[in-house]
């Protein structure tokens, strides 16, 4: 157990009490007065107030004050799910925010529709307002997006009807996985293992036992797999329903829009990656023969090389990522440990927890929550590090107008690599041994391979997936086939053994809020890749920089957010190439380091 920090979290100093907290349910209560109030104020409003600028700075001041208070609550309930995926008391309370939250987003559409209405002059002075210029980017983008959209009762119609139809698919998926147990047999004992503990045994030292864990993962995944074919054909069906409806072609437009950047970049990143992936199949090849294999599989991709591999303390964890924090920033360094001494970090290594990790903001009480299950791996510690970068982002940020702080999925990414890198490579210039060397290169580069190769898997089945679903649901058979085409193409025919579950087990496949929940990750971590470049040729007065591009990722596209902080221009494969140069370096240095 630790000692110096706690493996838990508290969610109490929020709301007291978990999912049977009074004052929440009052300060739900009180959120849905207001949030239905301001619903018919903004119904009632006449045109001498729609042309009024002083009735224009509450109503936004209203929506972010709202929004916050909303955001507070959905983060609690997420928390408490994540923790014990069978509270009961908490799933009623989701059920109740999603009404809330469709209400709120009905109130929002009506505003798109007063934006659209507006006359330009009024529009310009809106936009002006020393009030409201600070928040002029995303209001800009909601006037532009609402034009590409339904008029606002048949969005508002499509917003509820989603809430018991689309949101209900994805809550279906994290009933049926947070259910679900594979027995697994350790130590003469057969245990019932959640499909969080079961992942991590993917990442064993011992072949025989990934590999029954994949396969008894796989067999679980095929129990459940008519369900969650169902799922995830009814919420993909309900999105392109509604993309036809607006006259939307491509399905990457919404998380193009979402994300705030062009087709160009995405597929000139796409290309320059595809032109360096002969690199990673180098990596592959040596890996395979240091593990004794003809070929990897795919419950090897993430193996430690080493037979036994050191376990690292959470304390020890927590204190390495710190001290090396503080070499870039001492201010990065500072909010870590408040975020361990506060407990904003829940990490025990228990049953009931769902899987994965994630980092969750809390906007009125300016708090963050960092997820995870915390074994001891080096890859844990990274993780660990990865979600303080997330937090650190949200931090920087607190100060700013809460309409401004909407950062997307793709630039998100970028601050969280970006402190995973500085842990991972100060683990490797620290390590005790050159094996121990070797073992940590090899886990850093498993995260180009992971963006490389399997988010770009990831990318071109649900490219091809939305493509076959425009004529009829897709067929489970053609799920797995669809799954294992694109592995083998973003693999390069690497691999002997594919997942054909993959599909199934891929949380981010059935989630609503942000379609295409895969390429961001991979923009993400190159993006961060040219930034922790820059950072290690200018040193500690890159700090500065990277907080102001941080604080900026609310306000801009990614490519104007380049071309102010980098100038660079990310339609260009440039930037892109430079920051792939520096995972073939270290793919280098792990090839002469294991050459024997």
């Amino acid at each position: 157990m630790s000692e110096k920090y706690s493996m838990t979290w508290d969610l109490d100093v929020i709301f007291p009490g978990g999912s049977d907290s009074s004052e929440f349910r009052t300060y739900v209560e009180k959120l849905e007065q207001d949030v239905n109030d301001f619903d018919k104020r903004i119904q009632q409003m006449g045109q001498r107030e729609s042309e009024d600028l002083k009735f224009w700075r509450q109503v936004l001041k209203d929506v972010q004050d709202l929004n916050a208070r909303l955001g507070e609550a959905i983060s609690f309930v997420h928390c408490l799910l994540s923790q014990n995926v069978h509270d009961e008391k908490a799933k009623i309370h989701r059920g109740r925010l999603s009404q809330i939250h469709a209400t709120f987003n009905r109130t929002v559409t009506r505003l798109d529709r007063l934006f659209l209405e507006m006359n330009d002059s009024t529009w310009k002075s809106l936009l002006q307002d020393p009030d409201i210029q600070p928040i002029a980017f995303p209001l800009k983008e909601q006037r532009q997006r609402a034009s590409e959209k339904l008029p606002s009762e048949m969005e508002s119609l499509a917003g509820d009807l989603a809430v018991d139809g689309y949101h209900a698919w994805e809550e279906l998926y994290n009933t049926i996985v947070g259910r679900m147990t594979i027995p697994f047999e350790e130590d003469g004992e057969v245990k019932d293992l959640s499909v969080g503990q079961a992942a991590n045994k993917l990442s064993s030292s011992d072949r025989e036992i990934r590999r029954k864990v994949f396969h008894r993962m796989n067999e679980a995944w095929s129990r459940e797999e008519e369900l969650l074919a169902s799922s995830l054909n009814h919420l993909s069906g309900f999105r392109l329903n509604l993309y036809h409806q607006r006259g939307w072609d491509s399905v990457l437009k919404e998380p193009l829009d979402l994300n705030r950047m062009s087709e160009e970049t995405l597929q000139t990143m796409w290309k320059v990656i595809t032109e360096h992936k002969g690199e990673i199949l180098r990596f592959f090849q040596r890996k395979a023969s240091l593990l004794g294999l003809h070929k990897l599989s795919w419950y090897d991709l993430y193996a430690p090389i080493s037979q036994g591999e050191t376990h690292i303390p959470y304390d020890e964890a927590a204190d390495f990522i710190m001290e090396q924090f503080r070499s870039f920033h001492p201010e990065m360094a500072d909010f870590a440990n408040k975020a361990f001494v506060n407990r904003w970090i829940e990490a025990e290594d228990r049953p009931g927890k769902r899987p994965g990790g994630f980092c969750t903001s809390f906007d009125q009480s300016n708090q963050t929550r960092i997820f995870m299950t915390y074994s001891g791996s080096a890859s844990n510690v990274n993780t660990l590090a990865h979600e303080l970068g997330h937090a650190y982002h949200q931090h920087v940020m607190n100060d700013l107008p809460q309409m401004v702080q909407q950062y997307a999925m793709n630039v998100a990414e970028t601050a969280s690599t970006f402190a995973e890198s500085i842990v991972a490579d100060a683990s490797i210039r620290s390590a005790s041994t050159k094996e121990r060397q070797i073992a940590l290169l090899e886990d850093k580069i498993q995260r180009a391979v992971a963006f490389f190769m399997d988010i770009h898997a990831r990318f071109l089945f649900e490219t091809r997936f939305y493509e076959e679903r425009k004529k009829g649901p897709v067929p489970t058979a053609r799920l797995k086939e669809l799954i294992l085409t694109a592995e083998k193409e973003a693999f390069c025919e690497a691999l002997e053994e594919y997942h054909p579950y993959f599909w199934a087990s891929k949380l981010h496949f059935y989630i609503t809020g942000v379609p295409f929940y895969n390429f961001p990750y991979t923009f993400g971590y190159l993006f961060s890749t040219g930034l922790y470049s820059r950072a290690l040729q200018e040193g500690p007065s890159f700090a500065n920089k990277y907080v102001n591009l941080l604080r900026d990722t609310g306000r801009m596209t990614v490519e104007d957010l380049a071309q102010k902080h980098l100038d660079v221009d990310l339609t260009q494969p440039d930037f892109w190439q430079g920051a792939c140069s520096l995972v073939k370096a270290d793919i280098e240095t792990f090839l002469e380091l294991t050459e024997q």
